[in-house]
């Protein structure tokens, strides 16, 4: 299982960029619920960590498989700390918020992105038993994004109009930035 501190028994990886044709794949099931699979999700925290984030899913450290955590507040500051093996976004719903949103994957690159404010994910834990994790406001916006992630998303996908020219903008200038003919940004949604 676990340590006692998630994250503390883990290898701190370099954070996957954008760029990277792990991160716009679907991630594969996990299949296999051993020792490896709980030093990847150690590994995970402490990666998510060390780079001050509030969740991170396998693809975002180079491992194309369906897992994630996360160490999120909701909106009332209540601490959600876990992990969801083979997580699938059951349920999305409620009002559409535009919040700043961000990724460790795209330093530095922040947007007003719509998310519902209701989200539900069903999925695993380290032993194969099933869990469900429900989280409004922040939170639920943290379960949408990591899904996402493990769906060869990126929050840049949902931003339209003049939200995502300024974002793809902004991302022309970091200095992390590679050419788009070299890593395609998704279509964004209408």
């Amino acid at each position: 299982m676990l340590s006692r501190i998630p994250g503390s028994a883990g290898t701190v990886h370099p954070v996957t960029a954008w760029a990277s044709p792990v991160l716009r794949t679907p991630c594969a099931p996990v299949e296999r619920f051993d020792e490896e699979l709980v030093s990847l999700v150690e590994s995970m925290f402490a990666t998510m960590y060390a780079a001050d984030g509030v969740g991170l899913a396998a693809n975002q450290i180079g491992i194309g498989l369906r897992v994630f955590v996360y160490d999120c507040p909701d909106d009332e500051d209540v601490r959600h700390l876990g992990h969801v093996v083979n997580p699938v976004l059951v349920e999305a719903d409620g009002v559409v918020i535009a919040g700043e949103e961000g990724c460790l994957s795209l330093p530095g690159l922040r947007a007003q992105t719509p998310r519902y404010d209701r989200a539900v994910v069903r999925g695993q834990d380290l032993t194969g038993a099933p869990v469900e994790i429900e989280g409004t406001g922040f939170f639920a916006r943290c379960l949408q994004h990591e899904a996402a992630h493990l769906d060869g998303g990126v929050f840049l996908d949902e931003l339209t109009g003049w939200r995502r020219a300024r974002a793809l903008r902004a991302m022309r200038r970091a200095d992390w930035y590679v050419p788009a003919g070299d890593a395609p940004v998704g279509g964004g949604r209408a």
